[in-house]
């Protein structure tokens, strides 16, 4: 009788007869815009020729937030700290909270409370603020109150036209064009030809978030270094929505973009996420979620 080792049974038992441990699992993988794989270090060393970098993430995907964190730690030491950060997650009535938390003026309980902070705060954006905090850089709350998106979806876009000055400081400059050949809008106008009187409204309701995102990013560019700001991946992705607007507002920013997607085989990118953006995060559908 054949006698074999305990290392070659236990290396036969954890290859073969283990599906767990049949190949070598990956968190994610790093693609460019044209489906080829990109190394993080590559990637962070072309990011940090921008103007402006929009990551696009999926909410609640906890790859995406580790990335995140690391882009902004690997950019912070390859630009020499010059580097702004920005959020959608962050409406722009609540800046002066803010900037109050950064500096050091009220507690993070305070904050909470006044910020309408998103429900998972604590583990996606909370190690973002927090670098912020450590190493005093600048914020930017980028987006539109949400009352105000709201009261778009409700009642149309030239309702914006009656709001009060102070109101109005919190919203990209009026009137707010919107594009409605971009297929991000086409795509949200097809879906909402079937809903209720209100629906016609939906892509309007993205569109002034886009809008005033792009705005608040563009008025607060460094001289020098970049702007890294935090959105949904739909407001970035195929370069329109933020982007396009980033444009309008001042033709020619440098601007790259990250988009998040997620696939059953990460080891190639589906070509429906072909050129999404200059840099795709793809990570494994069976990743667990944040919420």
């Amino acid at each position: 009788m054949k006698i074999y080792s305990l290392s070659f049974l236990l290396a036969l038992l954890f290859s073969t007869s283990n599906p767990m441990y049949a190949q070598n699992p990956q968190a994610y993988t790093l693609y460019r815009a044209d489906g080829k794989p990109v190394k993080f270090k590559q990637m962070v060393k072309e990011l940090a020729k921008a103007e402006v970098v929009l990551f696009g993430e999926s909410h609640n995907d906890p790859i995406a937030h580790w990335m995140q964190l690391l882009i902004t730690q690997s950019l912070y030491e390859a630009l020499d700290g010059q580097l702004l950060l920005g959020a959608e997650m962050f409406e722009a009535d609540n800046q002066t909270v803010l900037n109050e938390y950064l500096g050091g003026f009220i507690r993070e309980k305070d904050l909470k409370k006044e910020a309408k902070v998103w429900p998972n705060y604590e583990t996606d954006y909370k190690p973002l603020l927090d670098f912020a905090l450590e190493n005093q850089l600048p914020f930017i709350a980028t987006n539109i109150p949400r009352r105000y998106a709201n009261l778009v979806y409700r009642r149309g876009l030239e309702v914006l036209d009656s709001l009060s000055y102070a109101a109005k400081k919190h919203i990209a400059p009026l009137p707010i064009q919107v594009n409605l050949d971009l297929k991000c809008y086409k795509d949200i106008l097809q879906m909402a030809a079937h809903g209720g009187s209100a629906q016609k409204n939906l892509p309007y309701s993205q569109a002034v978030k886009d809008a005033t995102m792009a705005w608040f990013i563009v008025e607060n560019l460094p001289p020098v270094g970049v702007f890294l700001h935090f959105n949904g991946s739909y407001h970035s992705d195929n370069k329109e929505s933020i982007f396009w607007y980033i444009q309008e507002y001042r033709p020619q920013t440098e601007v790259m973009t990250i988009t998040t997607v997620s696939q059953d085989d990460i080891s190639k990118l589906e070509e429906e996420h072909l050129n999404k953006a200059d840099f795709i995060l793809c990570t494994p559908k069976n990743m667990t979620k944040t919420y």
